[in-house]
């Protein structure tokens, strides 16, 4: 893509987030475009004075080609929008990033990743609960997401590596300062086996601002997001927030009532989160028992026109069989033959009789 460096430039202005990206390419045609236009237009795209101002003094300061030059030797491949793969469930959460800075790879048997989360300083319990839970589900195929923190993040990647499985890690702070220090090795081999991903710049530092908001990302990757401790104010509830906005499942591994990890997730499950005792809550409530099976089915069997327009349909509301014939203008032997297909990849679920919804 040619006008990359242009998402990369507007990516490093502050005040322009994911909707005056869109609204830019919108009014202008392209990024390319936008990053050259006069002040005048681009007052007239919607810019509000203080963003026309970063951006202007960003036009003049930043040398765009230096920049991709610094992302290429330092091995970070730049994501854009406009990339088709740009992970597919990202891509459908409101807000999400215009631009990822990827280390490692993203394959597309991570579709079907489930994030580990949980505080900073776990009890024995918590350790054991989310090297236990990561690992049976790396072992199954899921790839497991977190934030590379310290403590339960920090082990569920550890225990997916460990058991052979992929993971991916969002990090608060752009690649140069990789936070928290003492987790480079563990950096390093999630690189080998998985992917290390950041929306900001190189050079962004890890300010406390930057990491709720990447915690969106976390959820935004994840079929849903396991909470296995976390206190009143722990940023782990942050991401089941998220993944509840985003329409994710929300599971939590019940713990003690007198201690105080234990508070966030014991009321997440009385706020309606699954309780977890074992990978299989996960699998089943997920319907991805068959994890390894959608993923040959899905990679070996291209992806149809018809499906993706039974998918969206069916991506906001369940219907029936009948109403998907009706609305789609198709025969019933073409929905239910396609329909089957899709259950075997995945990419829908059964959710009545005769009724189905998509699963994103």
């Amino acid at each position: 893509m040619s006008d990359r460096k242009y998402w990369v430039g507007f990516n490093m202005v502050r005040g322009i987030g994911p909707a005056r990206v869109r609204a830019l390419i919108d009014y202008f045609g392209s990024l390319e475009d936008a990053w050259r236009a006069p002040a005048a237009e681009l007052r007239e795209a919607g810019l509000d004075k203080r963003s026309l101002e970063n951006l202007l003094a960003a036009r003049g300061r930043l040398d765009l080609d230096r920049e991709m030059a610094r992302l290429e030797k330092w091995g970070v491949r730049v994501m854009t929008w406009e990339d088709h793969d740009y992970p597919r469930r990202l891509r459908q959460i409101y807000n999400a990033p215009p631009v990822l800075y990827v280390r490692g790879s993203l394959l597309p048997q991570d579709e079907w990743a489930v994030a580990v989360v949980g505080t900073r300083r776990p009890t024995d319990y918590g350790r054991e609960a989310a090297r236990v839970l990561a690992a049976d589900l790396a072992r199954q195929g899921i790839t497991v997401v977190s934030g590379l923190a310290l403590g339960i993040d920090g082990i569920a990647h550890q225990a997916a590596l460990d058991a052979g499985g992929r993971t991916i890690a969002v990090l608060g702070s752009g690649f140069r300062y990789l936070y928290p220090a003492r987790h480079r090795n563990l950096a390093k081999r999630i690189v080998e086996n998985g992917a290390l991903i950041s929306e900001y710049a190189l050079d962004v530092r890890p300010e406390a601002s930057n990491f709720p908001p990447r915690n969106r990302i976390i959820s935004g990757l994840s079929m849903g997001v396991v909470v296995v401790e976390a206190g009143e104010r722990s940023g782990a509830l942050i991401t089941a927030h998220f993944a509840a906005e985003q329409g994710r499942e929300v599971f939590a591994v019940p713990g003690p009532i007198f201690n105080r990890p234990s508070v966030g997730t014991n009321r997440l499950i009385q706020e309606g989160a699954k309780a977890v005792t074992s990978v299989r809550d996960i699998l089943e409530e997920l319907d991805i028992t068959m994890a390894a099976e959608q993923q040959e089915a899905r990679l070996n069997i291209p992806k149809s026109d018809l499906e993706e327009r039974i998918w969206t349909y069916l991506l906001e509301t369940p219907h029936h069989v009948d109403e998907i014939v009706r609305e789609l203008g198709l025969e019933t032997s073409e929905v239910m033959s396609t329909l089957t297909l899709m259950e075997l990849k995945g990419l829908v679920r059964q959710v009545g009789p005769m009724e189905f919804r998509a699963v994103q």
